[in-house]
């Protein structure tokens, strides 16, 4: 069985994959990957199924050296530059492509671009013990992933049997990373609690992503809204996207690993299509917001269900020009050769 053993964690790469749904009743957060896009993307890419369990990096990805056998890996969800070390040559790929790292190798994942998140999969999926029938990293509840918490260097992940055997895939047109900075909202489920110039507020007014960001959550910076009477309300119940707001009247975008109940009105809901934009935002971000009806808001998560299927099914063998090193190319002979496009062997 091939295992990655960690040498730089990166500032929080963690075990995730779609989440732990089923158990919010007990009071068991959903977690799972900030951008499920990115990890339903990266599974496809080496052959995995969608929720298979991957590395999920924020801002900078992590070292490890390849153990025991060979692993397939691909990034998605940022770009980034992924080194492979080999003996006394390093190669540099792209994000959006698998790549065959032979045993005894070691990766380094460089700083993300256009995105704070990335998805690392491997072949086979990150095979730490399921918790409630997922592999997801719960930091707040200390469980699931590698002891539920952040990897560390030292760490050494076991890798599911998976089969290097097919020519590696890579997505020729990656999905945009950016959007124009308006994540579409349902309004409620407590809108109620806020005064008419509060909402006009809340819809028409730029906030900023304060530093207070985290898998939990965002708190924006920006104009507070107006109650009606106050932020408190009976506790009740919290889903992924909800917008909650308490007494600052700042509000607070709730993420993968948000409470299951809370106390403070919730101004409007981040739709579900719109929630894969949330989880790439870094501090510094501005962002509006959009209110559209259910109707809406279903018709957009059907679009990008059928997005990432065209993605999924448009992905093509890695190409070989993609592959070349030029110092390799220089010193060899050619006349007879091959370049593989995926193997380092």
């Amino acid at each position: 069985m091939s295992a990655l053993l960690v040498t730089q964690p990166g500032p929080q790469t963690t075990v995730q994959d779609l989440g732990r749904t089923g158990a919010q009743a007990y009071g068991v957060p959903v977690c799972g990957a900030l951008d499920p896009v990115a990890l339903r993307l990266a599974n496809a890419l080496v052959g995995n199924d969608p929720g298979a369990a991957a590395l999920e990096c924020r801002l900078i990805g992590p070292a490890f050296t390849v153990e025991e056998a060979p692993v397939r890996i691909a990034l998605a969800g940022a770009e980034a530059a992924i080194d492979v070390t080999r003996g006394d040559e390093t190669r540099s790929y792209p994000a959006w492509r698998a790549i065959d790292v032979p045993a005894g190798a070691g990766v380094r994942i460089g700083p993300l671009r256009g995105s704070g998140t990335a998805v690392l999969a491997v072949t086979g999926g990150v095979e730490v013990p399921a918790v409630l029938n997922s592999r997801a990293t719960d930091l707040k509840g200390g469980f699931g992933g590698l002891d539920g918490r952040a990897l560390k260097a030292g760490d050494r992940l076991p890798i599911g049997a998976g089969t290097l055997g097919s020519p590696c895939l890579e997505l020729p047109h990656p999905p945009a990373l950016g959007f124009d900075g308006a994540l579409r909202v349902v309004l409620g489920p407590q809108d109620d609690a806020f005064t008419e110039a509060g909402l006009a507020t809340f819809l028409g007014s730029a906030y900023r992503v304060s530093r207070e960001a985290d898998r939990m959550g965002i708190r924006l910076e920006g104009a507070p809204l107006a109650f009606r009477t106050s932020a408190d309300i009976t506790s009740d119940g919290i889903t992924t996207g909800a917008i909650q707001v308490p007494g600052s009247g700042l509000p607070i975008v709730l993420l993968a690993d948000h409470q299951t109940v809370g106390g403070y009105a919730k101004i409007a809901t981040v739709i579900s299509a719109d929630l894969p934009h949330a989880g790439r935002l870094l501090p510094g971000a501005e962002i509006r917001f959009q209110a559209v009806g259910i109707a809406e808001a279903e018709a957009a998560r059907r679009a990008l269900e059928r997005e990432i299927l065209g993605l999924i099914a448009s992905m093509t063998p890695v190409r070989a020009a993609a592959e070349i090193d030029l110092a390799a190319l220089y010193s060899a002979n050619l006349i007879s050769g091959a370049v593989s496009a995926c193997d380092l062997d």
